[in-house]
């Protein structure tokens, strides 16, 4: 049964770094999703497509992988450079400011 190891990228909605520590191992789905004639609703019957397991290290997530016969692949993250100006918005509206604030 096939996985993917990865650690998760920060949400669109923010710009902090909660829940991107940790790495996770997800199943690969077996089957696809069928949509339900009479509701409407998606299903499926695998369930391993609902497991997430989370891990301090990726190493702890290869060998818990290793150990359960589970073909893992590991994605690597993309570091996101630091894009942080000094004085950061405040500085918009500084006293000492050299040019003219225009808009």
């Amino acid at each position: 049964m096939p996985a993917r190891i990865y650690r998760p990228a920060r949400t669109a909605m923010s710009s902090g770094a909660a829940k991107t520590k940790l790495w996770v191992l997800d199943f690969v789905p077996n089957s696809a999703r069928e949509v339900d004639p009479l509701m409407g609703w998606t299903s499926s019957s695998d369930t391993q497509s609902q497991v997430r397991l989370r891990f301090e290290s990726k190493e702890d997530a290869l060998d818990y992988a290793k150990e359960n016969g589970i073909d893992a692949v590991v994605t690597e993250p993309q570091e996101r450079k630091p894009n942080v100006r000094k004085g950061g918005y405040g500085e918009n509206f500084a006293t000492n400011r050299r040019g003219s604030w225009t808009h």
